[in-house]
């Protein structure tokens, strides 16, 4: 499994790793569970954590970027339990991990689905600086 393979579901928790896509939906692997199941395109939107961007005070950077950010940072987290945190301890810790980050446009939901991913990525294994991603080039 490559990090390129790997997707968020809207409406779904958790990260999901693109098995097959259909005219009407995609077929996905649940990281957390590795069970296999349909998801309709008319209720959710599959996208690629490729695609996905963060905004910064200058330019946004690719959430890997960000990944690679909290890899570094990632002392700062020991001890730190984000699902019982509150949102001032969150956006601290996110500022600790990722300081380039835009604090009036990243809001806290989404602070806390990144510390998440990261979480699942670490987990599996999956966060290799040399397997960066290609940027695409226009």
């Amino acid at each position: 499994m490559k990090y390129n393979e790997l997707v968020a579901i809207s409406g779904l928790s958790g990260l999901f790793q693109l098995q097959s896509t259909k005219s009407d939906g995609a077929i996905v692997k649940n990281l957390d569970d590795n069970t296999t199941k349909f998801v309709a395109a008319r209720s959710h939107n599959v996208t690629p954590l490729d695609s996905i961007e963060v905004y910064t005070m200058t330019d946004n950077v690719r959430l890997w970027d960000v990944f690679m950010s909290f890899k570094k940072n990632e002392a700062a987290m020991e001890g730190f339990d984000f699902t019982k945190a509150d949102n001032k301890a969150l956006k601290l810790m996110f500022a600790k991990l990722f300081p380039e980050f835009d604090q009036d446009r990243v809001y806290v939901s989404d602070m806390k689905k990144m510390m998440k991913w990261f979480g699942i990525l670490k987990k599996l294994d999956l966060l290799h600086e040399e397997e960066q991603p290609a940027e695409e080039s226009n």
